[in-house]
């Protein structure tokens, strides 16, 4: 199981391959490193009613399997292929906490502490930064 953080770029009709199998492809670009990427998703079967909700530049999360297969074209070239089968899409933030940093507690000293107390906690501290 995987997951990656991302805005969603595309996302495409619900595809009848067969009559027993449908698919649904959307893309979320990746930001997070130095290079944007797109990536190329696909939900199957009832999962393809789980972007209904979504449009494109909505940040989510997309939990997802790797799948990997291997084909032989009818010249008898053999191929592989990757796809990236997604289970759960989810708005980012939902289920979990709201908290950033402006929220964090960095400051170690107890409360109750005054300024005096503070400033020979300096005083005692040896560090250079």
């Amino acid at each position: 199981m995987f997951k990656l953080n991302g805005t969603i770029k595309v996302i495409k009709d619900t595809q009848q391959i067969t009559d027993t199998f449908s698919k649904r492809e959307f893309v979320v670009s990746d930001t997070s490193g130095m290079y944007p990427q797109d990536i190329l998703f696909q939900a199957v079967q009832d999962r393809c009613a789980m972007l209904d909700g979504y449009q494109p530049g909505e940040q989510v999360e997309v939990s997802f399997n790797l799948r990997g297969r291997e084909w032989t074209s009818p010249q008898g070239e053999v191929k592989y292929f990757n796809t990236l089968d997604a289970w759960r899409v989810e708005r980012m933030g939902q289920g979990m906490p709201q908290e950033g940093p402006s929220n964090m507690n960095l400051n170690t000293q107890p409360a109750t502490e005054t300024t005096a107390g503070a400033t020979d906690a300096a005083e005692d501290d040896d560090l250079p930064f």
